[in-house]
């Protein structure tokens, strides 16, 4: 009867890890429509699903998640043009997060949050590395959901706030000494020669964090608290650490945008955080 009962729950617990999957799937496919659109300020809803380059409106088996893009072999069915990579990765990165979600959480009202603020996060550090920026409005949606990420709904937002403070305030800080930094080094330049006082500016203020990685900030808060929110800003740092390194070392231009590395230091937290406070508070606090 028990082994039974164990092949039963087995069943009902894969069903619903394959249940969650392909909402992942779906989900997945419209933040492809979210990352496109989005950034310039076109129409989620409308209007229906086309080529980004012929324009032609796609037919409903056009839009089946990775399956279309496979049997399209990559290219749009009208005009042959490749169709990005990026549109079965998406769906699948969606998806596998769904699965994980829900097989942490179980078939939960809070799982389905969790997942959608990390598919939120998905589609925003995509968003930031194409256009450099991400929109208010879908980073303001994260930060609300996440919120309701836990049962505790006070708790929940006291942890956002402290946590969207504090960022706030070392945005302030060191943006501060940067720009102190900066105005000194162009003080030099200027007393070396006086001419170039004209082309520079007075005052130099230098942004150390956007305000995006603040509202970031808020919905890990709101999600993992505030010790698992420290260790998931410790993870983001260090997966950023050999990105900055190398485009030191190739003396690029190009800026580093923090919030995909915030988006996997969260996760991370979130899957193994409890493990690593656990380990901290046993070994050193």
């Amino acid at each position: 009867m028990s082994s039974r009962s164990a092949i039963e729950d087995l069943e009902e617990f894969d069903l619903e890890v394959v249940i969650a999957a392909i909402l992942g799937l779906l989900i997945g496919s419209f933040l492809n429509v979210v990352i496109l659109r989005l950034p310039q300020n076109e129409s989620i809803v409308y209007p229906a699903s086309h080529c980004p380059k012929c324009k032609e409106p796609l037919k409903w088996w056009h839009n089946v998640p990775v399956l279309s893009w496979v049997f399209l072999q990559g290219k749009c069915y009208f005009c042959k043009e490749p169709i990005s990579w990026q549109y079965p990765a998406i769906e699948i990165a969606t998806a596998a997060l769904f699965a994980i979600i829900f097989y942490k959480e179980g078939l939960t009202f809070q799982a389905f949050v969790i997942a959608v603020l990390f598919s939120s996060l998905l589609a925003l550090s995509i968003i930031d590395l194409r256009f450099k920026a991400v929109p208010d409005s879908l980073n303001l949606f994260a930060a609300t959901i996440a919120l309701f990420a836990n049962s505790d709904y006070l708790q929940n937002l006291q942890n956002a706030a402290i946590v969207a403070g504090a960022l706030a305030m070392l945005r302030f800080y060191v943006s501060y000494y940067v720009s102190k930094k900066e105005q000194i080094h162009l003080q030099k330049q200027i007393k070396s020669a006086p001419w170039l006082k004209s082309y520079y500016p007075k005052y130099i203020m230098i942004e150390a964090m956007g305000e995006g990685d603040i509202i970031v900030g808020f919905a890990m808060g709101a999600l993992l608290g505030l010790e698992k929110t420290l260790i998931a800003i410790f993870l983001a740092a260090l997966t950023a650490l050999p990105a900055s390194v190398y485009l030191r070392i190739a003396k690029s231009d190009t800026q580093l945008p923090f919030i995909p590395f915030l988006a996997i230091g969260a996760f991370l937290s979130y899957l193994f955080g409890a493990q690593i406070v656990e380990w901290m508070h046993a070994n050193y606090l």
